[in-house]
């Protein structure tokens, strides 16, 4: 039975949804919008104000985000179930989404850093929720690497100072706007977890599912992508804004895929996917196709919240086994969701007859006509391989080999179920629906049968070198740190690690220094473990100072 208790938020949050999703289809027929602006003061003729924004694109994403919040509140209501602080819990949920809606409908910078660092403080308190080693560690990480953009979102109000305004909607044509969309732009790339600072999004794991399923369908990192939108839409990218999105959206979207091929945690593969899809939409921004990047924002937000209901179904029917080797036979048990898990697993890889088809594989064939970066393009074609490969893997191991796992219970409830069901029909249908509803989705791509075939060809052997893929442990160090990210946050002895490890297996035999050596090297390294870890007051110049080094390399590359 379900408990009508459970659906108080939920009911909440899906009249929002009604009223916005009417409200966005009036703006959508009538293609109008509506600024309700509240000044505060004025100041030398410089308005300090909050300004909303109604139209067709934050009332279709609000919608988008209440009807997914209010099938995950119904989930939670059931996952957390035994939790004796499961209210606190949906409470801090419930602002956490109340946040992201402030950002959607931000028309300047004040009411924008309200719904950011909302955003920011409620999903802290909410990767910590365990209060273990590794959710806290989790979330220090996650609030680090957005401080950062929370740093750049408050000095760009000093250029908005020397604009005179403080609302994005209309801004003039200056050199200073180049420098304040740039800022705002790394901003955005900070909070949707693209390289180089992709490696909180799989920490975050930490957070209870309901959280992850939030986090990585319509908030948070949907966040930083929602507003390099709304720039795009307002003033057009310049090149070297473009090439920083094309090179961070393709090394992010082969660094997930990539990632994701070994691991075997389910919960992890998930997240990496997130990773993946979020470096595809970062790469259609730097083809200069924002309309296209928020229909694949829409999709993916469907979709990878019915995946991570499905996966928590699944958690919960195997007691918290996370482990993919582990969880054969769910098939047999649960035909509903395996059903479902295997819809938005196909979605994923932009499957035919799907929502993600009509926005994923748009893409990739824009890829083709637009982009003048090769290397990009390779990037993202291998990223589509690996993609492929994982998802094929992860369903070969729980859907379709046999039962590993001694311990299997059927829980059915129709606080799971119903959210799935609606969720379903979004994963299925969404795609045809928006492609029809709004005119701006309608994107026309002349490619050559080869690339076409090339795409499909690349998805193919990626499903086949999948499905015959061994389910032994595998282990890979550069891929487990983040392309070395991750130590650069927290476990800093971890870069020595390797080195340590094979200076150890030598022989004392015939090179009695080595003894020296290893001791030497463990002393180096717990001395940058110091230097680097949270909190020391010397640690966060030095990481700024590597992380501007970075991003000043890439950008000399890109010139280059």
């Amino acid at each position: 039975m379900l408990n009508t208790k459970s659906l108080k938020f939920s009911v909440i949050l899906f009249s929002l949804f009604s009223l916005s999703f009417c409200c966005g289809m009036s703006a959508f027929l009538l293609e109008d919008s509506m600024i309700l602006s509240v000044e505060i003061f004025e100041v030398s003729s410089s308005s300090f104000a909050f300004d909303m924004v109604f139209d067709k694109t934050s009332l279709s994403f609000a919608s988008v985000v209440m009807l997914i919040s209010s099938s995950v509140f119904s989930f939670s209501y059931n996952y957390m179930s035994e939790d004796p602080f499961k209210e606190r819990f949906l409470w801090i949920l419930l602002a956490f989404v109340g946040s992201m809606n402030l950002l959607i409908f931000s028309g300047s910078v004040f009411f924008l850093f309200i719904g950011w660092d909302g955003l920011g403080i409620t999903s802290f308190a909410l990767i910590i929720y365990y209060q273990s080693f590794d959710s806290l560690s989790a979330g220090f990480q996650t609030l680090m690497i957005n401080r950062i953009g929370d740093a750049l979102i408050v000095l760009s109000t000093f250029l908005f100072v020397v604009l005179g305004q403080f609302s994005f909607i209309s801004l003039p044509n200056n050199h200073w706007v180049f420098f304040l969309v740039l800022i705002l732009l790394f901003a955005g790339l900070t909070k949707s977890a693209q390289y180089p600072f992709s490696s909180w999004l799989p920490a975050a794991m930490a957070a209870p599912t309901p959280v992850s399923a939030l986090v990585h369908s319509s908030t948070l990192v949907t966040a930083g992508i929602f507003l390099i939108i709304r720039l795009s839409y307002w003033i057009p990218l310049s090149s070297e804004g473009c090439g920083v999105l094309l090179f961070c959206g393709s090394v992010t979207c082969l660094l997930g895929g990539w990632a994701a091929t070994y691991e075997n945690d389910l919960k992890k593969i998930i997240a990496l996917s997130t990773l993946s899809q979020l470096g595809v939409m970062v790469f259609c921004l730097g083809l200069g196709l924002p309309f296209l990047s928020l229909f694949h924002l829409y999709t993916h937000a469907l979709f990878k919240a019915l995946l991570f209901i499905a996966a928590g179904h699944i958690l919960m029917t195997s007691f918290g086994a996370q482990d993919i080797r582990l969880l054969g036979g769910v098939g047999m048990l649960l035909p509903f969701t395996s059903m479902v898990f295997g819809v938005s697993s196909f979605c994923l890889v932009g499957a035919p007859f799907l929502s993600a088809f009509y926005s994923k594989h748009m893409i990739l064939e824009k890829m083709f006509m637009l982009s003048n970066s090769t290397f990009s393009v390779v990037l993202m074609l291998v990223a589509t391989f690996f993609t492929a490969k994982y998802v094929s893997r992860s369903m070969k191991c729980i859907l379709w080999s046999k039962s590993n796992y001694s311990v299997l219970s059927k829980s059915t409830n129709l606080g799971v179920i119903l959210p799935m069901s609606v969720l379903s029909i979004g994963a299925i249908y969404s795609g045809k629906f928006i492609f029809l509803v709004d005119c701006s989705n309608l994107e026309m791509s002349y490619v050559s049968p080869l690339w076409g075939s090339l795409i499909n060809l690349v998805t193919l052997v990626g499903v086949v070198m999948g499905s015959f893929s061994s389910s032994a442990p595998m282990n890979n160090f550069f891929l487990s740190s983040m392309f070395f990210l991750t130590p650069m946050i927290t476990f800093s002895s971890k870069m020595l690690s390797p080195l340590v490890k094979s200076v150890g297996s030598l022989d004392y035999g015939w090179l009695e220094p080595s003894f020296l050596l290893k001791s030497n090297m463990f002393i180096m390294s717990s001395n940058l473990s110091a230097f680097f870890m949270w909190p020391n007051s010397h640690m966060s110049l030095l990481r700024s100072g590597s992380i501007a080094l970075m991003l000043f390399f890439i950008a000399y590359m890109l010139n280059f």
